[in-house]
């Protein structure tokens, strides 16, 4: 999807940006220092993610293994008729064809996570006795069990998964389908944003959120609004700064990716400085501009965090990241070794053991609340008429959710198995893997970008 949709929503306001000597001071003045609900700080993950993460990041996801992401774009808006697809050039999604996807990542054969497959014999004896078992019930039983499993798994997901064997799903390259501005905006672009802060964020309506495009804003709406927010549970602010940082990186990636120049013998793309400010300017933004970064940093450190957890199913020798390439394969899964063991590392991580505490029945009802409110987010991605906006917004949405399946399934991390004949409660398919980690390297970009844009209004003054 494309948070561009928001972003292209503030650019058709005729906002005059100012080239002042505090250009710089207005984006970031309040871009430092302590982020609200935790023990960390703005300048620690600015150093953490541009020394240390990025760079490993960056490369790990031009692997073939990240690099192709298969999703359904043709799926129907499921909340209202939506028969506006865009027609720009830029909105456009060039699939891959057969042959430029690996062999390994097209195969469906269930054991190509697991190394020990080949060298434990007993597994085979193992699966055949279980293929008895199958044999002795009606098809209508096998049939019902496929559907308890499945519902097991979806219980788990805080997002709606495309289906993998779904005719209308297919493979696509995320290194030649970037994120980036489309021209993608107006009424239709506001319109999915709108949904997701009114009615998925569990703000009344008396409470606007501030600078919608639908609706006309006064400065008095801003304040009802956080005095709204600092009066929710820690649960709720953490889900709003969570979609408010999933807008900001959006807008950021729009903002360093704009089209620039586009003539009939060449595109420019860069950073466009007008559209980060209109945005995240203090002054031309009333003073949300900076609260949005902020929130950037929030949804850095779940995800950051998520990484860290997932390690130890990652270090399983059963898990593996199959292309058909053994040689890479193997050279690839060390690297996400490395990447995840630098994100552990990490001193100031985000507790998550703060969030769904009190009355266990009371945490648990507001547990899945939020679980079902991220997952509808999920189902508005198919009603971005962009599909490049669509795939992006897809991927990333189903990027949070499955970081938010891995923090809350830490008792099932620690049980893994420690060996091979065991059988683990917790998984990830394939799509939650390359999704986890390219959300991530969204976000890491954002941070990333930050530093470039900086230094792009420092001189300007």
């Amino acid at each position: 999807m494309k948070f561009y949709v928001f972003l292209a929503a503030f650019s058709t306001l005729n906002v005059r940006v100012s080239s002042s000597p505090s250009a710089e001071h207005r984006c970031f003045c309040q871009v430092t220092g302590s982020l609200e609900d935790c023990t960390c700080d703005v300048e620690t993950i600015d150093a953490f993610n541009n020394e240390q993460l990025f760079p490993k990041l960056k490369e790990l996801l031009e692997s073939d293994y990240f690099r192709f992401y298969k999703v359904n774009l043709n799926k129907p808006c499921p909340f209202w008729k939506d028969n506006s697809h865009c027609g720009l050039r830029d909105c456009a999604v060039e699939p891959c064809s057969p042959s430029d996807v690996p062999e390994g990542i097209k195969s469906h054969n269930h054991n190509k996570y697991s190394a020990s497959a080949k060298n434990h014999p007993f597994e085979c004896e193992r699966e055949k006795e279980l293929g008895a078992v199958d044999i002795s019930i009606s098809e209508e039983t096998r049939e019902t069990l496929l559907q308890w499993n499945k519902h097991d798994d979806e219980a788990e997901r805080f997002c709606v998964v495309d289906d993998e064997e779904s005719p209308d799903s297919h493979y696509v390259d995320l290194l030649l389908n970037p994120e980036r501005f489309t021209g993608y905006k107006g009424p239709e672009a506001w319109h999915i944003w709108n949904s997701i802060y009114q009615e998925n964020c569990f703000k009344p309506n008396t409470a606007k959120r501030p600078l919608n495009p639908m609706s006309f804003y006064s400065g008095d709406e801003m304040r009802t609004f956080y005095s709204w927010l600092e009066g929710q549970c820690v649960e709720k602010r953490a889900f709003y700064r969570l979609v408010s940082g999933l807008h900001s990186s959006i807008n950021i990636h729009l903002s360093a990716r704009y089209l620039l120049q586009d003539s009939w013998f060449q595109k420019q793309w860069g950073h466009n400085v007008t559209e980060f400010q209109q945005r995240f300017d203090a002054e031309l933004t009333n003073g949300e501009g900076p609260k949005r970064l902020r929130n950037l940093y929030f949804l850095y450190l779940i995800e950051l965090r998520a990484l860290a957890k997932v390690l130890p199913y990652v270090q399983q020798s059963s898990f593996r990241l199959y292309t058909g390439q053994p040689a890479q394969d193997r050279q690839h899964k060390a690297l996400l070794i490395e990447l995840l063991q630098v994100a552990r590392s990490f001193p100031l991580h985000f507790d998550e053991t703060s969030l769904f505490t009190g009355i266990k029945e009371e945490a648990a009802k507001l547990k899945e609340d939020i679980r079902l409110a991220f997952r509808n987010i999920s189902r508005i991605m198919d009603c971005v008429g962009c599909f490049k906006c669509r795939l992006w917004g897809k991927l990333q949405t189903q990027g949070l959710g499955t970081a938010l399946k891995v923090l809350f399934s830490e008792r099932q991390i620690e049980a893994l198995p420690k060996a091979n004949q065991s059988r683990s409660t917790f998984h990830l398919s394939r799509q939650e893997i390359v999704s986890l980690l390219n959300a991530f390297g969204r976000i890491s970009t954002s941070i990333w970008e930050l530093k470039n844009f900086r230094s792009l209004l420092e001189k300007m003054q």
